[in-house]
């Protein structure tokens, strides 16, 4: 049954003090029969009658690649995700998961096009965490260590699942969060976007969502500041997104502040 739910959300990006340019990217955009309309980083906006998409992309690579694959793959996701409103209209309704799907699969191969056409951007690739709101659904996808979590009634999730051995070792209990921290493989990815890689296998997920939830969607420059008790504390005591996102920030940036950060709050009201 659709509901009549308001999106309120928060977004910050810092460059890290490695280097003057942040290779994170984020978008936040509405969605409905008349495209993509990109909005800024604070807003509010009901989901009745459109949908609401937020994503973060943490780009690699040498010279200026990073951050143009981060860049790209959001542009073409603002493209992508309309087509629903599209098809649903001509009287073909898509399941979701399946159009996100193909809609990697050729951002993907958009990514690896590009950067094999010159030597500067060669091998260019990047991460994703995105979340898609309908008016009956969430669904998220991620690629690679970006990541997505849920506060719901106190409770703090990681919804997303880190492309790397040694985030699966921790949440199998082999080691604990203080190693997978220092572990040397840490953020050795299996799966990005682009890189030349002949494919990629995101993890997809459903997440039916309801008033008082609370998301995060991050890059991995905020988990290197931030432990995961930290996350909960932020997400269950702050009182809004722009308060959460300030708090996070600057512990993240305090603590580490070595690589880009970038983080959207979301709350469902």
């Amino acid at each position: 049954m659709t509901q009549n739910h308001i999106i309120r959300w928060a977004v910050f990006s810092v460059s890290g003090t490695r280097k003057p340019r942040n290779d994170d990217s984020w978008i936040v955009f509405s969605s409905n029969l008349d495209g993509a309309k990109v909005l800024e980083n604070t807003g509010e906006s009901s989901v009745t009658n459109q949908d609401m998409v937020f994503a973060i992309s943490d780009g690699m690579g040498g010279g200026n690649a990073g951050d143009l694959a981060s860049s790209l793959i959001l542009e073409r996701m603002a493209v992508a995700i309309p087509e629903t409103f599209k098809a649903a209209a001509s009287g073909f309704f898509p399941d979701s998961i399946s159009h996100l799907e193909s809609a990697l699969k050729e951002i993907h191969q958009h990514i690896n096009d590009a950067g094999s056409k010159a030597e500067d951007v060669k091998g260019m690739a990047a991460t994703l965490a995105m979340v898609w709101f309908t008016p009956e659904n969430m669904y998220l996808a991620n690629v690679g260590d970006s990541r997505i979590y849920l506060c719901r009634n106190g409770k703090t999730e990681q919804l997303s699942r880190d492309h790397t051995y040694a985030w699966s070792a921790w949440k199998r209990g082999e080691i604990q969060e203080v190693q997978y921290r220092c572990h040397p493989r840490r953020a050795a990815l299996y799966e990005i976007v682009g890189g030349g890689h002949l494919s990629v296998s995101p993890y997809f997920a459903a997440v039916p969502y309801e008033k008082g939830d609370r998301f995060l969607v991050c890059s991995d420059g905020l988990i290197d500041g931030v432990w995961e008790r930290h996350i909960a504390e932020a997400l269950h005591e702050c009182a809004t997104p722009q308060e959460t996102s300030e708090v996070l920030l600057k512990r993240a940036i305090d603590n580490s502040g070595i690589d880009d950060t970038t983080l959207v709050v979301i709350d469902v009201g």
